[in-house]
């Protein structure tokens, strides 16, 4: 990004009374869930695709594009490289083609990146991913718009759709993350998701993916879908296949059991929530807006929990390749945020989205140090020793927590939450500690931050 003269730390901490050393302690805590997963996914894989009559009808030879989305899904790559050896053991020809609309820059080359970035590639899969942007208008919604599809997948003799199941960061609906919006969004491309997204803007995003999924679901080869329902640790609870005709029906289903297994904070009012990083892998977003209780979308309204008065980002994740998409949510970003933004990408994704509040420049601190003090001063706290914070790693890991003891007081009485000993906050050079969070065995590090 072009050059930005950040404030230096002692001009920002000087407009504030708040001194590090009047800041709470804080202590690990972590919540504890035993949730529903799948054992095997390479064998419920399997017989997810034996469930789909449509693979069984087509004839040896026949080519079969498989959906790559661009998100951080943990058995998304066992998904697809099961997909691609069972179709191959049958005669198959099958590929991967990249279906995430506008991400990675709206460029074949970045759309590669993006799923190498998420370890899926030509030699992890065994057969060739494609990721040229070229579309075919195949019909048009209720509205007179057009519908788009991946010149790619419209020239296979089979497509197979593949995604996650769960709560949209956009909007509420029966439809809303899933197999629908991998054909209408991925499947569509940059020009796809951008006519997609302007509909929505119009009218109900729920309603018009549901009737573009219609005509995609009629006018192109789509003999179903690999639906997989995530538990709360990212971790695979199901694996499904659907017949085509089956999935406007099934996947409301299955949305709803997903919103049962969503992963949230264990409490819901802080006065800074500190996010290590974001990134479009973790979310579409960047953050989920389930979790931090924002989301700034045209024609939405915001939830009233979690109650989340500041938001701090402190970095980007490499696989977001600079998009940082969603520091809008943010109220505070480290410099290194906007030090490694890619913002043409950015502009083009939010563009595509059609929601310009996500791309907005949030108040840019040179350190984590300054935007603790200054967060003292912007949350309408009286006694700096009050402050109700927590840093989790991203929001896709919201059960391992660094929280302010005010927030440790009131997460001891939680039946599902430990929380260990109380510590100062470490802070060096300005910077929180880099490995702070719970895991089995280590609640007593000395890390703390």
């Amino acid at each position: 990004m072009t050059a930005f003269d950040v404030p230096s730390a002692e001009a920002l901490q000087g407009a504030t009374d708040a001194t590090l050393e009047e800041l709470p302690r804080v202590a690990l805590a972590r919540r504890h869930r035993d949730p529903e997963s799948v054992d095997d996914v390479v064998a419920a894989m399997r017989a997810a695709i034996d469930e789909i009559a449509g693979l069984e009808d087509l004839e040896s030879g026949s080519s079969v594009a498989i959906t790559a989305g661009s998100r951080g899904i943990h058995d998304m790559p066992a998904v697809l490289e099961t997909a691609v050896s069972t179709l191959q053991n049958r005669g198959l020809e099958p590929f991967v083609v990249a279906a995430m609309g506008s991400h990675g820059g709206a460029t074949p080359e970045g759309q590669r990146e993006t799923l190498a970035a998420l370890g899926i590639t030509e030699d992890s899969l065994g057969c060739e991913i494609r990721t040229e942007m070229a579309v075919d208008r195949v019909g048009s919604d209720d509205l007179e718009r057009s519908v788009y599809a991946a010149r790619d997948a419209i020239d296979a003799d089979a497509i197979l759709l593949a995604n996650r199941v769960k709560p949209h960061t956009d909007f509420t609906g029966p439809v809303e993350s899933g197999l629908c919006k991998m054909a209408v969004v991925g499947l569509g491309k940059h020009r796809g998701a951008e006519s997609l997204h302007n509909a929505g803007l119009a009218g109900d995003f729920s309603e018009v993916i549901r009737e573009r999924a219609e005509v995609l679901f009629e006018e192109l080869p789509i003999v179903g879908g690999i639906a997989l329902v995530e538990n709360a640790r990212d971790r695979a609870a199901r694996v499904e296949g659907i017949d085509a005709d089956r999935i406007l029906e099934r996947e409301p289903e299955l949305l709803e059991r997903a919103r049962e297994t969503l992963p949230t904070l264990p409490v819901d009012d802080l006065d800074l929530l500190v996010l290590d990083e974001l990134g479009k892998e973790i979310s579409g977003t960047g953050m989920d807006t389930n979790v931090v209780g924002r989301v700034r979308f045209h024609g939405e309204d915001e939830p009233d929990r979690p109650a989340i008065t500041r938001i701090y980002a402190r970095s980007i994740t490499p696989a977001s390749h600079g998009n940082g998409l969603g520091i809008g949510l943010a109220d505070f970003v480290h410099r290194d945020v906007l030090e490694g933004l890619a913002v043409e990408d950015m502009y083009v994704n939010i563009v595509t989205s059609g929601e310009t509040n996500r791309a907005k420049l949030p108040f840019v601190v040179p350190d984590d140090e300054t935007a603790l003090l200054l967060s003292c001063s912007t949350t309408g706290v009286a006694d700096p020793g009050d402050l109700r914070f927590a840093r989790i790693r991203n929001t896709m890991h919201p059960d391992e927590l660094v929280v302010s003891e005010p927030v440790a007081r009131e997460l001891r009485d939680h039946p599902d939450v430990t929380v260990g000993e109380l510590r100062p906050l470490a802070v060096t050079d300005g910077r929180l500690s880099e490995e702070p969070y719970a895991v089995d065995g280590e609640s007593d590090r000395d890390d703390t931050g």
